[in-house]
């Protein structure tokens, strides 16, 4: 027998379709088999694809997310396009996840777009001379935090752009997300941060819009630029506009979405 899993794909942290982070998102009855969710996202082969099932007390929604080789800690993209999705289908102000390892996510109406409140993850200083050897950087201040994310701050959003890390090697360190940042550099996209993701190791070379890795640039940046707001540019090939704001343990994302596929997964 078919089983038939309603399935959208959103363009999250995007204004029109083709930029921003494709996000699938499937709205389950019950937990399917790990494995099963595994090969799902494997084949829908996005950056990361969301499931949710309905939930009681303080959330409306259990969440996972998968990219096509693991499952993750916190996926921020994939939450925001969840999030769109279900509020697409009524007036509710806010819908509430419960998360496995980030707790209580939430996606809240903005006057644009939606904003996304996630814990504020805080990188502490630590060498990672391996590292920055598999972006072709010898000298920058790098930070860690321990759920595998790390954080590379180069002098240029110019540089940021310009790097072309290897892959392979990057991908020895295993599942870990590489932030690479820079302050604006008054370009087009009138960010005042600059950044860009690699994932390698989990399955996803190069992230285009990464919500989780704001996370961790949000507190770094809001103490660095004295003050709690800035906007934020993640400068992969597609792009997208990250607003920040930090405020108290949590930050707060803002960004637009756009659902780009809608239809059945059959297994």
């Amino acid at each position: 027998r078919t089983m038939k899993l309603p399935f959208v794909q959103v363009d999250a942290f995007a204004d029109a379709p083709f930029t921003g982070n494709p996000a699938a998102v499937i709205l389950l009855d019950a937990w399917l088999d790990d494995a099963l969710l595994q090969a799902i996202a494997a084949e829908n082969n996005v950056s990361e694809t969301a499931f949710l099932i309905p939930a009681s007390g303080d959330a409306d929604f259990e969440l996972r997310w998968f990219t096509p080789s693991c499952e993750v800690v916190m996926c921020g993209h994939a939450t925001l396009a969840s999030g769109h999705h279900m509020l697409s289908q009524n007036d509710a102000r806010e819908v509430r996840f419960r998360t496995r390892k980030a707790g209580i996510l939430t996606v809240g109406r903005a006057e644009r777009g939606y904003t996304l409140n996630l814990p504020a993850w805080i990188a502490e200083p630590k060498p990672l001379p391996e590292l920055l050897a598999t972006i072709g950087v010898t000298q920058a201040d790098t930070f860690w935090h321990p759920h595998r994310y790390s954080l590379i701050v180069l002098e240029s959003a110019a540089a940021v752009r310009a790097l072309t890390p290897d892959f392979r090697a990057m991908a020895r360190f295993g599942d870990w997300l590489t932030i690479v940042t820079a302050p604006g550099d008054g370009d087009a996209s009138g960010a005042e941060v600059v950044s860009r993701a690699f994932a390698p190791g989990g399955g996803i070379d190069e992230d285009p819009v990464t919500g989780s890795a704001h996370a961790v640039l949000t507190p770094y940046w809001a103490a660095r630029l004295g003050k709690d707001s800035f906007t934020a540019y993640q400068a992969s090939a597609r792009g997208g506009h990250v607003h920040c704001t930090l405020s108290g343990d949590r930050v707060i994302l803002r960004g637009e979405c756009v659902t780009v596929i809608e239809g059945e997964f059959s297994l």
